[in-house]
Parts: structure tokens; sequence; C-alpha cells
């Protein structure tokens, strides 16, 4: 036994890695025996309302149906002898009835349920039940506070102690709630803080109010009055009834002080909080002025998104605390006399929470499993075990359960060992407890997803395919999609534990049909389901924002595109309501429309998309404005000489906020009729302190604006007439200036009839020569005059000058004097010592002498320099160019001149100029600039052969100086741009023109020259040219126009051949993608060849020259060489080639080449058109029938002749056989028998008898085949090879027989 329970024990350790997949929630079917699980239960801390009966839930489920009983701290709870207490049917919740005034204190304590049956027991957490609690007040006697202003305040609430804790707020006798600050602010535990008190701190009535949340009352703390003393505004008599009555001379501080901390105190404090709760930090200074907090964290920032401030920064709050957040928060206090700190230390501690909670296990006879307690918490929490609410140690032993810590290992179990287990996880903040049960069933695979489910979801959401299966062991579940033999596991599909496949983002293509086969050792089962993916609904055009004007049409639109097997549903609603039952609104396919809109029709406008699986929303708000109406009631108050408060009511603004108020007035007394704008005001203001001016009769009226516009005027308000007085204000912009060398012009802005302040006003101008010592200058001219003139003055003298204002009842203030010049004359001096030196070849540097202030005779603005080229240094017969003139500002005398060509000559020249113009010139210099860099060759040629290229230049416009020859360099460059080695020559001066040798053929080269002086090399002028292809060396020799086939020509008739056609050769500019397009003819086609350098899309398209038929297109397949086939001869056709796009669209295309294929020549004479031919051919026929007509004659008569005996013993085969139809010769014929002439009898091995014949034409011949004369007469039709038959047929290769000659002329 006990090495049973090693083996078992040791195995179990070892089961922890290969057996953790068992460890999944998995809810059995309530038709198969199970232990309890608690389903539902109350939580731990429940205070009851003593008004309501007491509910403690308690719900399970398990199979069979589990029964319930309870404990009360710790005991039986017996639930049938108390007749207040109810157990709910098929549950275990308990109701107990207090309603007939039963004290709940009876039932205060600890509960717990306990739910069996014959596999298990489970239990409940503990819930302690508790009764609220909302204690009155305890009676107290508030005195008086008596602070002395600027000192700090504490006002204590101090609550009763109440079940849950009261809600603490401050008010005042009439409800209203106390306002706070940065400077008053309520604390976290109730009490009232004052950083500093004021005069209006003074009350009589600072009540402090509990609200308690469960009994739903409140309750009130005795009012608290509060005394402020000014102790600076006391007079003594009542200041000597405090000192002996108050503490208000203790060592409290008075008057501006830095801040100190009231809560918490000292400088540093620590705090502990829980995990997961939140965390409240408060910080509250005194001082004066009130001080402003900060907080900053030691090492470290705030939790992002879970940190706020409230209270005016005095408190900082962080939630869902974590262990990151302990550490040193540092509050700070700040005023204009200095700055203090407090630093909170925050420690993290932790109640117990779930790690991994333990999990129901089910599993078969013989299996193994983990259960684990996975917890965490700070102090660690304890760990414990029970066995059906036994704890663990005091349960039955079980030989295949090893508990170690917080994990049992079970193995190889047995049928009948189910079992729920409770966890216990607790330390000093708390406990948690879970049950997990053991069931141990033998069952073949279930799916408890329903057959044929369809599951419908939008494009690019998430779609869940579901197949709840149960059996034990645990089956396995494998995924496949209709028309696929493999396992679906893998992007983009996922499979969880619990059976469900999962597609992230489902898009159309994942439609279809899939199964699902669930299967463990017992049996397999399968189960179908359908996924269809649908286009989302979106809205296109979403309802704009509309302002609309009373009594027009306002048009929401909101177009919608949906999956059409979706049937949609379009919703608009007012305010999130239903829209109103009325006509004027329509509600359209894609829109709603609203006519005649009212000020009722405001709100917020939404349209609703909806379909089976989605929709979508869009909102717009509808504001219905019109002009406000004019404000009324204006009254003028508060009448000053210089001021006057005006008041007004405003008017209705009809739903459009009032932006602003604009004040006008009209002066009666000097402009009458005429209003103008006086001032603004924002649109929350009714009033307005207006200034006013002396000596004028004012009348206003106020308009108001808003967002449509601005309103009628009001009705003008009383006339308001102010009295004279002196100026306030002297003219402005006075300046002192000189027209001519012994004037001064004094000019300035004149006052308007407002700044006259009264009547007979005058301008008094003043002036002297400043830093001299005389009496000051004075006339007095009218106000309308703006200027006046003082002659006789030295030339550009300073003046003081002062422009005053004056009317009968006084002058203006003072004005402060402004200086001016009198006028300038023309500089007298020329600068000296002018020094040129150029730099380098386009900038110079020149300096001079300042001429002497005295002849300068104004204000001296600068210098200007003029210069101008007068030749090049080597062009003598270059023109001069017009003068430059470069201006030096101030009193500079030095600078650089840039711009200059080199290798010049320049002339140069400096004045001084002043306001009135230009002095005398200096003396002319004369500099030269050095040699430069010449410019770029004026052009460049390429003229391309075989192997060769010819080069040709011009000289660059601009030499810069001497030329001492160019640099030219070349390179060839391959079909990708890529360039091949350099090579450089130097050439003479005096050199244009290049012959570039030993190139290769049809090699594209890169060509730069650059002319050189003494000082380098000018820029480069580059081309590209390609050498001519051999197209020798591309193809074999072609045929030319007008020659024949390459046999050899007729002997009798030579043809004439036609000088060979020259290629046509067309290139295109640098830098297009074709260049140098060749081609040549061949018998029955063209050779087609150019270089490119672009896509390989490329064709080659032709038709016939001026017929309007379609080009024919044939593609190359990446050559630059093409054989166009097919060609008819004679014909003449235009050829191109051409690059096209993925679209057919032609991007680019040579120009049109014009090819034509030549004729074939005859290499033979037409015999039959020959004279002597003809007359053959007829004495030919002639001879033929006179020989018919003898042998017909011979034949008739039946006897032999002598010929006929020669034929028959000859046998000529070259004896042609008569047709027997016509009686003509036949054809001669090398594969045809011929037939024998008429009469003539045939032995039946096919050939003829031989006869003897003594008189025969082969006698009068030479023997041999048979053949013409020169004369043309017959002889060889009765000679021939003596030793053939005569049936056979003339198999002669020589020349035409007369036969022959006879068909053919037939």
């Amino acid at each position: 036994m006990d090495r049973k329970r090693k083996w078992c024990v040791g195995g179990g350790a070892v089961l922890w890695v290969l057996l953790a997949h068992v460890a999944v929630a998995l809810e059995v079917p309530l038709d198969l025996p199970q232990p309890p699980t608690i389903t539902y239960q109350s939580p731990k801390d429940y205070i009851i309302d003593p008004r309501e009966n007491i509910n403690i839930n308690c719900e399970a489920k398990g199979q069979p149906h589990p029964s319930f009983s309870w404990t009360l701290n710790g005991t039986h709870f017996d639930v049938d002898k108390d007749p207040k207490v109810t157990m709910q049917p098929s549950s275990g919740s308990l109701v107990i009835d207090i309603s007939d005034g039963d004290k709940g204190e009876a039932y205060e304590g600890v509960f717990q349920c306990t739910a069996r049956n014959e596999h298990g027991t489970a239990v409940s957490s503990n819930v302690v039940v508790r009764q609220s609690r909302s204690p009155l007040w305890s009676k107290e006697s508030n005195e008086p506070r008596i602070v002395q202003l600027g000192d700090s305040l504490i006002l204590h609430c101090r609550p009763p102690v109440g079940l849950p804790p009261p809600i603490i707020f401050w008010m005042d006798p009439w409800f209203k709630r106390l306002p706070q600050n940065s400077r008053v602010s309520q604390a976290l535990n109730g009490d009232m803080y004052f950083s500093n008190v004021l005069m209006e701190d003074s009350h009589s009535d600072y009540i402090c109010y509990a609200r308690f949340t469960h009994t739903q009352t409140i309750q009130q703390k005795q009012p608290i009055t509060v005394r402020v003393l000014d102790m600076e505004a006391m007079n003594e008599t009542v200041l000597a009834s405090f000192i002996n009555e108050t503490d208000l001379f203790g060592d409290s501080p008075t008057g501006d002080r830095k801040p100190s901390f009231m809560v918490p105190p000292g400088t540093s404090s620590t705090f502990m909080v829980l995990k997961g709760e939140t965390l409240q930090l408060e910080c509250i200074a005194e001082g004066l002025p009130t001080p402003e907090i900060s907080w900053s964290k030691d090492n470290g920032n705030f939790p992002e998104g879970r940190f706020l401030f409230k209270n005016y920064q005095k408190t900082l709050e962080v939630i869902k605390v974590t262990e990151a957040d302990a550490g040193n928060y540092r509050c700070t206090a700040k005023n204009s006399k200095g700055l203090t700190h407090h630093v909170i230390t925050v420690e993290v501690k932790a109640a117990p929470y779930w790690t991994g909670a333990p999990r129901n296990l089910i599993l078969a006879p013989k299996e193994s499993g983990v259960m684990t307690c996975l917890v965490g918490g700070n102090p660690k929490p304890t760990v414990t075990w029970s066995v059906n609410g036994v704890p663990i140690e005091n349960a039955p032993n079980d030989t295949c359960r090893e508990v170690k810590g917080d994990t049992i290992f079970l193995t190889d179990v047995r049928t009948g060992s189910s079992a729920v287990y409770q966890c216990n996880a607790s330390n000093e903040f708390g406990y948690l407890m879970a049950n997990a049960f053991v069931n141990v069933l033998s069952e073949p695979p279930r799916v408890l997803t329903p057959p044929n489910n369809v599951y419908q979801v939008i494009t690019n959401s998430p779609a869940l395919l579901h197949c709840a299966s149960f059996g034990s062991p645990i089956p396995t579940i494998t995924w496949f999609k209709e028309g696929q033999p493999s396992v679906l596991n893998g992007d983009p599909y996922v499979l969880h534990t619990n059976g469900t496949l999962e597609i992230h983002v489902a898009q159309p293509l994942h439609s279809g049909k899939y199964t699902c086969i669930a299967k463990n050792d017992l049996g397999s089962r399968e189960n179908h389901v359908h996924l269809q993916v649908k286009e989302p609904t979106r809205i296109l055009m979403q309802p704009e924002y509309k302002v609309v004007q009373r009594n027009r049409k306002a048009v929401f639109d909101c177009k919608v595109k949906h999956d059409p097997s979706l049937v949609p549903t379009m919703i608009w609603l007012k305010d999130d309501e239903d829209l109103p039952d009325d006509d004027r609104f329509v509600i359209g396919a894609d829109s709603l429309s609203i006519s005649d809109v009212t000020v009722a029709d405001e709100g917020r406008y939404t349209c609703i998309m909806n379909t089976t699986l989605d929709q979508d929303s869009a909102s717009a708000t509808l504001t219905v404005v019109e002009q406000p109406d004019p404000p009324a009631d204006l009254e003028l108050t508060d009448q000053l000489a210089r001021s006057v408060q005006l008041t007004w009511i405003p008017g209705d603004e009809h739903n459009s906020q009032t932006q602003k108020f604009l004040i006008q007035y009209e002066d009666s007394r000097h402009d009458k009729g005429v209003w103008v704008n006086m001032t603004e005001v924002p649109g929350t203001k009714t009033t307005a302190r207006l200034d006013l001016s002396p000596y004028v009769w004012y009348s206003f009226r106020v308009l108001a604006l808003n967002g449509v516009g601005f309103s009628e005027p009001s009705a003008p308000s009383e006339q308001y007439r102010t009295s004279p007085s002196k100026p306030d204000d002297n003219p402005s912009d006075v300046q002192g200036f000189g027209t001519e060398p012994n004037n001064l012009v004094i000019s300035w802005k004149k006052l308007t009839e407002l700044q006259a302040n009264g009547p007979a006003l005058t301008i008094l101008v003043s002036w002297k020569q400043k830093d001299v010592e005389q009496e000051w200058n004075n006339d007095a001219v009218d106000n309308n005059i703006t200027e006046y003139v003082v002659s006789d003055t030295p030339t550009f003298v300073p003046y003081d000058i002062k422009v005053q204002a004056t009317n009968l009842f006084g002058n203006a203030p003072e004005p402060e004097p402004v200086v001016g010049y009198s006028g300038e004359d023309f500089p007298s001096g020329a600068p000296a010592s002018v020094k040129v030196e150029a730099g380098n070849d386009t900038i110079a540097e020149i300096s001079w002498e300042p001429v002497p202030m005295a002849t300068v005779n104004g204000r001296l603005k600068g210098y200007k320099v003029y210069y101008w080229r007068e030749k090049s240094l080597l062009k003598e017969e270059s023109q001069p160019e017009e003068v430059k003139v470069m201006i030096f500002s101030g009193n500079k005398t030095e600078g650089k001149l840039p711009g200059l060509h080199p290798f010049s000559l320049y002339n140069l020249q400096i004045k001084v100029f002043n306001g009135k113009g230009e002095g005398p010139q200096s003396a002319t210099q004369t500099f030269e600039t050095p040699e430069g860099v010449p410019g770029r060759p004026a052009f460049l040629t390429i003229t391309p052969s075989l192997d060769s290229l010819i080069l040709e230049w011009g000289p660059p416009e601009e030499d810069n100086g001497r030329l001492t020859g160019y640099t030219l360099q070349y390179q060839p460059v391959n079909n990708t741009s890529e360039l091949g080695p350099m090579e450089e020559m130097n050439l003479a001066a005096n050199e244009t023109m290049v012959t570039l040798a030993k190139l290769k053929y049809s090699t594209r080269y890169k060509v730069y020259i650059s002319a050189n002086t003494i000082k380098g090399s000018g820029p480069t002028r580059t081309e590209e040219a390609a050498t001519i292809i051999d197209e020798v060396l591309m193809r074999p020799p072609t045929v030319a126009v007008g020659t024949g086939p390459t046999e050899p020509p007729h002997p009798t008739s030579p043809p004439t051949q036609s000088p060979p056609l020259s290629p046509v050769f067309k290139g295109l500019p640098i830098g297009q993608p074709f260049r140098r397009v060749n081609s040549s003819v061949e018998e029955n086609g063209a050779f087609i060849t150019w270089e490119y350098s672009g896509p390989d899309n490329v064709y080659v398209e032709y038709n016939v020259e001026n017929s309007k038929d379609a080009w024919t297109k044939e593609p190359v397949n990446g050559t630059q060489t093409h054989l166009i086939k097919g060609l008819k001869a004679g014909m003449t056709y235009r050829v191109r080639v051409v690059a096209k796009d993925h679209s057919d669209q032609t991007m680019h295309s040579t120009d049109e080449l014009v090819i034509t294929v030549p004729a074939m020549p005859n290499t033979q004479v037409d015999i039959a058109t020959q004279g002597w031919f003809i007359g053959l051919m007829c004495a030919v026929a002639l001879l033929i029938l006179i020989l018919l007509i003898v042998c017909f004659i011979k034949r008739n008569k039946g006897g032999k002749y002598p010929v006929k005996e020669k034929e028959d013993q000859h046998q000529d085969p070259e004896v042609q056989p008569m047709k027997e139809d016509d009686g003509t010769f036949g054809e001669y014929s090398d594969t045809e028998d011929h037939k024998p002439l008429k009469g003539s009898r045939t032995p039946s091995n096919g050939t003829l008898k031989k006869e003897d014949s003594d008189d025969s034409l082969v006698d009068y011949g030479e023997g041999g085949d048979g053949q013409f004369n020169e004369d043309g007469s017959f002889i060889g039709q009765y000679s021939g090879k003596k030793e053939k038959d005569t049936a056979e047929g003339n198999e002669s290769s020589e020349a035409p027989s007369p036969v022959n000659a006879m068909n053919s002329f037939v």
C-alpha cells in the first residue's frame, strides 16, 4: 500500500507538464452525474437596510440536484426552526423577514452556504451581514471662530460614525453648497480648510452635512460662526475690547508669509494602499498669498491614464493601484514668499488575488490531472485545501492524491472518486475561496452546439464558429472547410481550447460550410455550421451641422452603403426620440428635409441605418437663428463731466447667442444726424462706462450682433451735453524737415472737432535752433492748417519744435520738443584715396577715404560706386558695357564688387549722396580682372559611321582668358546605362574637329569636351552617339531590290540587275527611348533593327502604304531585331517600332519607315511568244496530219506495208500511243501505262507482239533518241531504243520532244 502511494506521488510531479491541458474549465451537461457547483452567491460584505428584508443568495447546480444547508458564525443554522427565515425552493437562498419591525441586529454575523449531493460538497464564501447605521450628531456648542484677516482657518466637521461612512458636504442655510477654490476647500475627512481668510468669509452659518446612503438620511451639524477682523481698520476702542477676550495676538503669523502644510503636517509622512484600490494623497497648505500646489514623483512619472488631480491640485488620485505606484510622492506649496515640500512615502500592499484560480477537472478512469490554486498578495497569502468542505488533512486518505502547497496531483483516478475541492488563500488584508470539482466519468463525445448553425458576420470583423463539446476523456476538436481536405489550424484560423474556430479578420472568401469533429477513445461526433461574410454598413455621406434661419428649409443628407443580402432599415431621430408627426418632416431615400423651420425644430438629428448584423449612425445639430431684437430702455446714470454709465435691456436673441453690443453716438452740435461707432462690449454685458469729450452734445444708441447679423438700432437715449474745457491733446505726427537748403517745414496732423474741447481752437507753433542759447520763436495758426514754413535757415541744422493746441479755456499740456532738420544741399566733397584690387576673376575689393562731414551738407545716406566694363583684354573689338551702380549705405568705406567679367578692363567712380542727391565724383580708377576658366563650348555635333565618330565643336562664347586647348573624354555606354572605361585626349586650342577611330560598331558612346585656360578647365558639354550597326555581321546577305534568286542566271536571257536599295536609317535625338532604326528587305519580308532603352513590351507594326487597313502588330520578345515575313513582292509597306504599356497604350514610337519589297524577276524566256517556235509548231502539225492520213489509208486496206513491218520489228519505245477518244498523241508520263494504237493486238503480258518489218523510219535515222534538227524538221518520232517495248512511255530527260511542244502549244 505504501509502495503504491509512493508510485502515485512520484508520477504526479511528472504529470504536471504532460497533463496540464486537462485543467480546462468544461461545462458538464446537467443530464450527467456531477458534483455541486456554486453558481450565484451574495457578496462578502452585505450591509442591510432595516426597512427591507434580508436576502442572502446561494444558488448551485449538480446531478443529482444538490441539497443546501447554512452555518452562522461557524455553527449550524437551522432554517426550519426560525419562522422568519425561508429557504427558496430548489435553491439555498435565504429570505429573512424583518418587515414587522424586528431588529436586523439579531441576524448580524457570518453566513456560509453548503451545497451537497452524492458526488461531493461545495461551500460558498463567507457572507458578513451587518445592519446599516446612521447615528445622530452628538450635541455640541460651537463657539464663534474669530480670526485675523489673512490668517488660516480650519472648520472641523467630525461626522458621526455610520455604516457605511457618510458623504460630507458644506452648505449654507439655504441649501446652497459653499463655493470652493484654491484658497478654500474641503479635505478628504470632511473638514473645511482656509489657506487664508478674507473679510468676505465672515458668516454665521457654516453648516456641515452628512448623508447616509443606505438609509437616505441627512444629518446636520450645528452652524459655525466665523468672524474675520481687520486689525488695521479697527479703532483703538474696538481693539481694546478684544485684547483681553480673544487670542488674536498669539503665535500665529499675520501678513504675507511663505506656505506651510496644514495637511499632512511636517515635511514627510507615509501612506499604505492596497493593490487595485484608489490611492488618494492630499496636501493642503496655508500662506499669504494663497499657495499653489504641485505634485511630482521621485524617480518616476505618474502612471499614464490612471491619475488625475482634484480639489484644485490639492488631491492626487491614482486608480487601480499597482506595485509600480509605490514610492515617494512630493507635493510642493509655493507663493511669492517662498515654497515648501512634503514627501509622502506610499507603500503598496495586496490582499490575496487570483493568478490562476482552480478549475473543474473532468477525468476518465485511469487518467491523471493537476489542480492548482495560484494566488498573489503582499504579504504572500497562505493557501489551504479542503475536500467536500472538510480540511484536507482531516479528510479520508486517498492514495493517489498528493497535496504540494498550492497544487494537488491526482493520479490513476477511479470511478466514484469524484469530489469538490476548496482552495482558501488569506493574508492580513483578506481572503479568497474557490470551489473546483473532480468528476470521474466515461462518456463518448457529444457536440453541444446545435447543428447547421448559420453564422453571419461583417467583413473585417472576427468570426467565431462554435463547437461546444463534452466527453470523457476530453475530446479533441478538429475543423474542416468544405472542399478543403486539410485541418484548419493556422493563419488566418485560430483554434481555441474550447473548440471554437476563430477567424480574426473575416473576408468574403471565408464564407462556406465548416465541419467540426469531436473525438475521444470512446467515439467521435461531427457537426456542420455555415459562415456568411457580409459587406459592412457604412454611411458614405453624413449629415452636417446646419444653421438655418427661421422659415427656411433644412436638409440633412445620409447616404448609406450596405450588403445587398441584408434588409436595411433607415431611422431618423430627433434628440434620440421619434420625429414629430408633422408634414414638414419628409424622409427621402437618403435625406431628411424640414420645411419652414421653427425654433421648436432645433435639436440633434440622428440617421441610423440598421441591418440584422450591424448598424451605422451619424448625427448633426440643427440651429434655427435670426437677427436679435434691438436693445431697449437705454438709461444714462452716474453722469460725470468726462464719462457716463449707459445701461440697456437686451432684446430677444432668437436662439443665437449675442456676440457683442455696438454702441454708437451722435454729436448734435458738430455733426448732427451722423452716427459714429464708439465702442463694443461683450454680449454678456448690458452696461458700459463711456468716456466722453468736452463740448459735445451726445445721444447714444445700441445694436446687438449674433450669428445672423446686427439687430436694428435701439431708440436713441436722452441727450447728454458736456461742458467745454481746455484741449487734452496736442496735434500728432509732428515733423520738421526742409524742402530747400534754407528752410524748415513743420507739419502735423490736425485735431478733430471732438478734440477741440471748446471754442476758438488754434495751434501754437514754436521752434528754436537746437543746442543754441536763444528764445523760442512762436506763431499761432488756425486748426485747419497742418504745415508751417520757417525761412532763412542755415543748411541742415537741427531745430527743437513744439506744436501745441489752445482754445478759449486754456492750453493743452506742454508738448515734448521734436527734433527736426532744415533743408539739405548737394554734397560738396568727393571721396578720395580710392583703391581697387581684383581679388579673383569675378570680384574686386574697393576702399576709399570718407568725405568730411562738413561737405555732406545733409544726412549722409551712403556712397554710390559706378563701374563699367571698358573692354575685354582678349577681344579688341569689344564694346563698353552699361554702367552698373552699387550702393554702400551709411559711412561704409570699403566693399566688394561682384559679378565681374574675367580678363577685362574696368573703370570705377565713387560719389557720396544724401537726401538731396549726389556729390561730385571721385577720380576715375581703372583696374583689370585676371583670367578665369572659360565657358562651355558653343556646340558639339557627332556624325557616326561604322567604327568611328566624327566630332565638331565651337569655341566657348566666353573665353574668359586665352584658350590653351581642349580636353576630350569619351567612354562606352551599355544598354543598362552603365559607363565603360574613360578615354581622354588633349587637343590644341585651334582644333574644332576630331575623328574617334577604331571604335566598336553598334556601340553607344558618351563624349565630354571642355575648354581650358591657364586657370583650368571650364564647364563640360556632353553628347551621346552610337556607331552604325554592321548588318553583314548581324545576318546573311539578303537579296537586293531587282535581283533574282541565288541560282545562276538563265544562259540565254540574263536579267538586268537593279542596284540594291540602301538601308533606311532614322535616329531619334539623344534621350529618347528609340535610336538608330534600320531596315533592309528580303525576298518576302523585311529585317528591322534598332536601339532601345525602356520597358520590354515592344512591338513591330506594319501595313500597306496608303491603305486604311489596321496595323498588323508582331511582338518582339526582348530582342532589338525583327524579321517581318509574308510580305508581298512589289508592294510598299509602312513600318514602325512601338513600346506599349500594360493597357496596350503606346508610350513611345519610332518614325514610320517606308519599305518596298522587290518583284521577283523571270529567269526563263517564254518561248511561246517567239516567232521561230510558232512556225516550227505549225510545220509539225502539218506533218502529223499528213502522217495520220497515210496511216488511215493503209490501215483501211488491211495489208502490211514495209513501214509497218519495220515498226513491228523494231518496236520503237519512242512511238507515242494515241488516245482512243480523239486520236491525238498522249502526253509523256513515267507512271501511266500507255495504250496501244487502234487495231493493234496486246498480248496477255501487256507488251506488243514483235513483227518483222523492213520498212521503218528508224532505218533513216541516226539511231538514239529522237530530236529536232536545226531546221525544225521531225526526225526522231520513230527512232528510239530498240530494246524497249513500244508500250513504255518516253522517260527522256533531254530537251523537250516535239510531242511535248505540241501539247504545250495546244
